[in-house]
């Protein structure tokens, strides 16, 4: 018998309740048509750049490897399309930073010959977990689910850390964004399958699959799916922002607390997004390599909300003009949610690895309210899924007190934005954060 589904289950401190307006939930996964160029930054990871092992002029096929990882935290880079290499410079990407990326002009859709491209489910796993391990690695699977850590880093348990518990993490909290949901609806088979194969590489015994309420159809899929496995089953949690954050995930599930400054690992924990489990399952059982993802093209205005299966590196003018164009009244263009993206500027920026979704944000929606003085409401704090006291770390980081903020656990901050969210006064408490975030970064770095 699977394991029990137990409901409503949710995070202790804090969070928040913003609208769903999950608008492309229902619409299909659908290819988007190959781009005439791509642009695929070698950094779409967190950790090294990847090292470039092509020249301009070369002839290269989908799926060969373009870029080699640096040093364990790093991930391969693949080239999304077959075509020629033209220039390699550095091009601005939806973080609002240049770096270095290597065009290719598409010509046809030749692909590397070891890669399945059948639909075919398979469901045997003959890697050994070592084996595992290094395909993902030579994969380029990093994870989906925003953060873009390199997947084979996680499997990599330090020594001296037990893990017992694997959680697939399908909550997908972000307002507006359907791809994890759409995955889990059209890949359902696929994805038990990846879970499985993590599952082997980490040796342990139990994993659960957490997903919020208002994806009641993913949830009924999976329990059907899994009734008669023992080892994996389905939790549906409580609609309640930030849910999808691996510590809130993590203390839901499990009612474990990773310490403060601590990994998953230290309460024998691993956390996997549901669409990095999928490339798992493509890259162990389809040698197929981290090519191509899900991107949500969405918001109020635009005419067709959408879930496209995209090329990395296809530039995100033609996701929107494949959902409709973009609407006269679009005030900002932002890469991910309304809670956690950052807005671009150049719709010219590839889509990468961590691109979860685009949203068009109307312009009376898109403009920041008059900030006002803070009225000690104490808001900011309740909201805080971290427990920490967001009021006091924007005046630390607004200071510059850098010593005073981290012994007030800011480098703790996930970034959610709840605290923003709930201010009266319409404080940019998240921005003054992660500026402080990053002054205690530059002088760790020093």
């Amino acid at each position: 018998m699977a394991m029990r589904l137990h409901k409503h289950k949710t995070f202790k401190t804090g969070g928040i309740h913003p609208h769903d307006n999950k608008l492309s939930s229902q619409v299909a996964i659908t290819p988007l048509p190959l781009p005439k160029m791509v642009t695929i930054p070698i950094i779409q990871h967190i950790g090294a750049p990847a090292k470039i092992v092509v020249n301009r002029g070369d002839m290269i096929k989908t799926g060969q490897i373009i870029a080699t990882h640096e040093g364990f935290v790093s991930s391969n880079i693949h080239a999304s399309v077959s075509g020629r290499v033209g220039v390699i410079e550095e091009v601005m990407d939806s973080t609002g930073f240049k770096h270095m990326a290597i065009n290719i002009r598409v010509k046809g859709d030749d692909w590397e010959e070891s890669i399945d491209r059948s639909d075919t489910l398979i469901e045997e796993i003959k890697l050994t977990p070592k084996e595992i391990v290094s395909r993902i690695m030579e994969a380029g699977v990093v994870g989906m689910g925003g953060a873009a850590f390199p997947s084979h880093v996680k499997l990599s348990v330090p020594e001296g850390k037990h893990v017992d518990h694997l959680l697939i993490n399908g909550v997908e909290c972000e307002p507006y964004l359907t791809a994890d949901h759409r995955v889990m609806l059209e890949k359902p088979k696929e994805i038990i399958v990846g879970i499985k194969i993590l599952m082997k590489a980490l040796g342990v015994q139990k994993a659960i699959i957490g997903i919020e309420d208002n994806k009641a159809d993913a949830i009924e899929i999976f329990q059907q799916l899994l009734k008669n496995e023992k080892h994996i089953g389905v939790e549906a949690l409580e609609v309640q922002y930030p849910q999808g954050g691996e510590k809130q995930l993590i203390q839901a599930l499990l009612n474990r607390e990773v310490p403060s400054g601590g990994l998953p690992a230290d309460v024998g924990v691993i956390v996997h997004n549901v669409g990095t489990t999928y490339a798992v399952y493509e890259a162990v059982q389809k040698n197929k390599p981290l090519i191509e993802r899900v991107v949500t093209v969405t918001g109020k205005s635009v005419k067709q909300p959408s879930n496209f299966l995209v090329r990395i590196g296809t530039p995100v003018i033609d996701l929107l003009i494949a959902a409709g164009g973009v609407p006269e009244d679009t005030g900002k263009i932002v890469s991910g949610g309304p809670m956690m993206g950052k807005a671009i500027a150049d719709l010219d920026v590839p889509v990468a690895k961590g691109t979860s979704g685009i949203l068009l944000i109307p312009k009376d929606e898109a403009s920041r309210s008059e900030v006002y003085n803070c009225v000690h409401c104490g808001k900011c704090i309740e909201a805080c899924p971290m427990g920490l006291e967001p009021y006091r770390l924007l005046i630390m980081s607004k200071k510059g007190n850098s010593k005073r903020a981290k012994e007030e656990h800011i480098l703790d901050c996930i970034e959610c934005g709840s605290c923003s969210f709930v201010c009266p006064s319409n404080r940019p408490i998240l921005d003054y954060i992660r500026l402080g975030k990053t002054q205690l970064k530059k002088q760790k770095s020093v």
